[in-house]
């Protein structure tokens, strides 16, 4: 895929990324929290369920026409992810690609990420035929199975996701 950055998303997004990119060959930019980056940056704020952010870049940590990967731990609206995005590309990166370790499967989908493809290591299911009967007023069936490389639009598993 060309990838050359791989941009981690404060702060869990540190625990993969770097391994992610020492394995393609890619250099890692984090993404961090207001006032944590040393030196010039530039910042992109975006709204939370509960409120306001902002996450930060070093300036010239990308060079216009890159290809990057955004990580991160979990996805849930898909905000932090969109707010990287935009950091990225002001800065001239094409994203090519978000990838999380978790999303919730209440938002699944393309998660107002602007087309860009979703790769999903784990993510929360619930049984759909769930007809068996309770024993002793406890319910048999689970809702908390997992769906492992869930893939939504990805180049790296352009399939669509099956149970």
């Amino acid at each position: 895929m060309g990838i050359s950055v791989v941009a981690g998303v404060e702060a869990r997004g540190f625990m993969f990324g770097p391994s992610i990119a020492l394995a393609i060959g890619a250099k890692f930019v984090p993404l961090r929290k207001p006032r944590k980056l040393p030196g010039e940056v530039i910042s992109e704020s975006y709204v939370l369920e509960y409120g306001k952010d902002c996450l930060e870049m070093h300036v010239g940590a990308v060079q216009p026409g890159e290809r990057a990967l955004v990580i991160d731990d979990l996805v849930a609206t898909g905000g932090t992810l969109s707010a990287a995005i935009r950091l990225l590309e002001r800065a001239g990166a094409h994203v090519v690609e978000c990838a999380c370790v978790v999303g919730l499967r209440e938002v699944k989908g393309q998660h107002g990420l602007n087309g860009k493809p979703l790769y999903i290591l784990v993510e929360p299911r619930q049984q759909i035929n769930c007809s068996a009967p309770s024993v002793n007023g406890v319910e048999t069936c689970r809702h908390d199975d997992l769906i492992l490389g869930a893939s939504f639009g990805s180049p790296l598993n352009p399939t669509s996701k099956s149970d």
